[in-house]
């Protein structure tokens, strides 16, 4: 977004109908994506989150400060232009899911992971009918090739916005499984979120905490929790 940089011009951000969708005004002219397309949006409740951001901006424009902005932007510039390869590219990570590399010692840990993590199995297979089976050790054995074309159709289905949200649940939980579950509302996200780090957790039991580590994990955190409210504004 440094493409955009520039100080603060206009009086009043509003989100207006435009074009079967919606989009934000500065002072009655409609704000660009940094490739220059309209910024044509999917939903009153993101257009309104976007000119929240833009109207919050004082002397001069700051992308940090502004995520929905950025988001929809790589929706529009970035994942429209190249949907079915980023579908696919999130999909491949039901072949490794998170959820299924399992500990066989200690029998502490091997038992959490099973109570946290077989659940969200479960649930998978009964939303979408596609069963994902856990395996003990680090070494990849692939997923049975009908379950993950399953969830890969379920992935291709998600509009632009939608996919540009589940990139990141997917990324940063390590996990298709549980970026499905966020996104479907099986649990709250920071439930979710804490499931993803069954393993981060345990070893900051063992060994203490990492102040560095901890730092990248509370930026992942916020980003995994932005990524949940950008999808539920997506459609």
């Amino acid at each position: 977004m440094s493409d955009w940089k520039q100080k603060r011009f206009w009086k009043e951000a509003t989100a207006v109908e435009s074009g079967g969708g919606f989009t934000v005004q500065l002072d009655g002219r409609g704000v660009k994506t940094p490739a220059k397309a309209p910024l044509t949006l999917p939903s009153r409740a993101m257009a309104e989150a976007i000119a929240a951001e833009w109207d919050a901006q004082v002397e001069g424009v700051n992308p940090e400060s502004m995520p929905f902005t950025r988001s929809a932007n790589a929706a529009i510039d970035k994942v429209a232009n190249q949907h079915a390869e980023v579908a696919d590219m999130l999909a491949d990570y039901g072949d490794s899911d998170l959820l299924c590399y399992r500990a066989d010692t200690p029998q502490e840990l091997v038992a959490r992971q099973a109570a946290q993590w077989d659940p969200a199995l479960d649930w998978a297979e009964q939303t979408f009918g596609a069963r994902l089976e856990p395996r003990q050790g680090l070494q990849h054995r692939s997923q049975e090739s009908a379950a993950l074309a399953v969830l890969r159709q379920a992935v291709h289905a998600l509009n632009n916005f939608q996919l540009a949200a589940f990139h990141d649940l997917v990324s940063m939980s390590g996990s298709l499984v549980l970026g499905f579950a966020t996104a479907q509302n099986w649990r709250t996200a920071d439930d979710i979120w804490q499931i993803s780090r069954l393993d981060e957790t345990w070893q900051e039991e063992q060994w203490g905490v990492d102040d560095e580590a901890k730092a990248t994990a509370e930026l992942k955190r916020e980003a995994f929790f932005h990524a949940k409210n950008f999808y539920d504004i997506s459609c």
